[in-house]
């Protein structure tokens, strides 16, 4: 254990056991009524979920990332974007394990630079899933107008994008 970190979980849970039984709470009971709200929720954004993913899974299958891939390399290089992470980039937003499956093979394929793979990490930890979130979340609860929130999603995604890559290079080149 690092300086019980492990058992700091553990501890939260029993004070808050602790603090709800002293103020009179029906632990227990509270917990299956969360636990039944949980699943109402589950089952409200399922349809949100299985259209995001079914679209995802039609757009990787057909070929079209490796054909945009190769119409996106011109312009990416001038940029400066490694064309390797096109699909880190064009996945993250959408999903995350999606996302973490894109990292994966980046990670495990001998010919990228360890730069990139570092730059990969990089950009999966700062930048959200921002189309799930408003799909899934934004769905489930019926929020319709969502361009605010999308451009500022996508805008931030962007500059996580940019600054992963220029932190790959300026830590690990």
């Amino acid at each position: 254990m690092n300086g019980g970190s492990g058992l700091a979980i553990p501890i939260v849970l029993v004070l808050t056991l602790g603090v709800g039984l002293a103020r009179g709470v029906k632990v227990y009971e509270e917990f299956v009524e969360g636990a039944k709200e949980g699943f109402a929720v589950a089952t409200r954004i399922m349809p949100f979920l299985v259209a995001m993913l079914a679209a995802l899974a039609v757009f990787n299958s057909s070929g079209m990332l490796l054909l945009l891939e190769y119409l996106l390399r011109p312009l990416l290089s001038f940029i400066g974007f490694p064309v390797e992470l096109l699909p880190m980039a064009l996945m993250r937003p959408l999903t995350g394990s999606g996302s973490l499956g894109v990292l994966n093979d980046i990670l495990l394929r001998p010919e990228i630079s360890e730069q990139l793979k570092f730059t990969a990490a990089i950009m999966y930890g700062s930048t959200e899933t921002t189309f799930y979130v408003l799909a899934v979340y934004f769905g489930s609860v019926g929020i319709r107008r969502i361009r605010h929130a999308l451009a500022a999603g996508l805008t931030a995604d962007l500059v996580g994008m940019g600054m992963a890559v220029v932190l790959g290079r300026l830590l690990f080149a």
